[in-house]
């Protein structure tokens, strides 16, 4: 597969900050590529350097082989934005702001009435095309917008938190859209806070904090090479601590649980049973949340 975005050193200052510090990925044809990291991580400024909004500082940055200093108005024909905001235009309805929207790409008005029907049926908004804004659910608006994304024809599309605040239903709807388009040969580009969303629909992601990479690769393979199969889990005491010390097992202290890494849960709970006073405990898979917070810490951050 060819790359259709590459960075090398990229870099993104505001005055003494640094949002994006010298990193380097990228992105091959057809597939998607997450962006994971906490608020301030980077990430939407790595995409708004992507889609020629907001100028990098320094490095390198091609979108389709073209440089995003020397090509930017040529870049953005050939791509999708999906804002985290609804910024869907009040005064029109459904059908009107898909129409409206086809204007900024000089799209015909015979070839832009083919396409908004077409996406209208593919993003199942078809009985609310005379609908006003207004009256449109939060599913609503995110598919319209989605839709609104795809009028171009998009060699990439660019999601920022597609589905964030969405129902359960709303959310798997919009991944089995974006699961056909990639199917199509659409490149995506995600970012979102849900890890679920993330490893059921990214071929590989990056996982920043402090506006630098820390992972690259598949979410299988993280979850596998930085926590293991699963994670056993036990109820924390001053005892058992002790205990998992004199062991010396890997573990992590999570409220008043503690977490033990291992591929072989079932036999190391039976070896604490009989080495440590256990109280309560489970075991479940690991996944690439574990892997998040391991890398990105537990604080809170606004």
């Amino acid at each position: 597969m060819s790359v259709v975005v590459s960075a090398e050193n990229l870099t993104k200052k505001y005055g003494d900050l640094v949002a994006v510090n010298g990193i380097n990925f990228s992105v091959k044809q057809g597939e998607c590529f997450g962006l994971l990291g906490p608020n301030g991580a980077g990430k939407t400024t790595t995409i708004k350097m992507i889609q020629c909004v907001s100028p990098k500082t320094s490095g390198k940055l091609e979108v389709l082989g073209m440089d995003v200093d020397l090509y930017s108005k040529e870049i953005k024909k050939f791509l999708g934005v999906v804002p985290q905001e609804n910024n869907l235009d009040p005064d029109f309805t459904v059908y009107e702001n898909l129409m409206i929207y086809s204007r900024y790409f000089s799209i015909s008005k015979n070839k832009a009435k083919e396409r908004v029907e077409r996406l209208l049926k593919f993003m199942q908004l078809e009985e609310k095309r005379d609908v006003m804004i207004e009256r449109l659910s939060g599913g609503m608006k995110r598919r319209l917008i989605i839709a609104r994304a795809l009028l171009n024809e998009p060699k990439i599309l660019i999601l920022d938190e597609p589905t964030v605040g969405l129902d359960p239903q709303t959310r798997h709807l919009i991944w089995d859209k974006i699961k056909s388009l990639k199917k199509e040969g659409v490149t995506i580009i995600l970012t979102t806070h849900y890890m679920e969303e993330a490893a059921k629909l990214c071929d590989r992601l990056v996982i920043m904090d402090y506006g630098r990479i820390l992972v690259e690769g598949k979410p299988d393979n993280l979850v596998k090479e930085r926590i293991g199969n699963s994670i056993l889990e036990v109820e924390a005491n001053s005892e058992i601590l002790l205990c998992l010390q004199r062991m010396r097992l890997e573990f992590e202290v999570v409220g008043d649980m503690i977490h033990i890494f291992t591929d072989r849960p079932y036999d190391l709970m039976f070896t604490l049973m009989n080495q440590c006073r256990l109280n309560r405990t489970a075991v479940r898979s690991a996944t690439l949340e574990d892997v998040f917070l391991r890398l990105t810490g537990r604080v809170l951050r606004e």
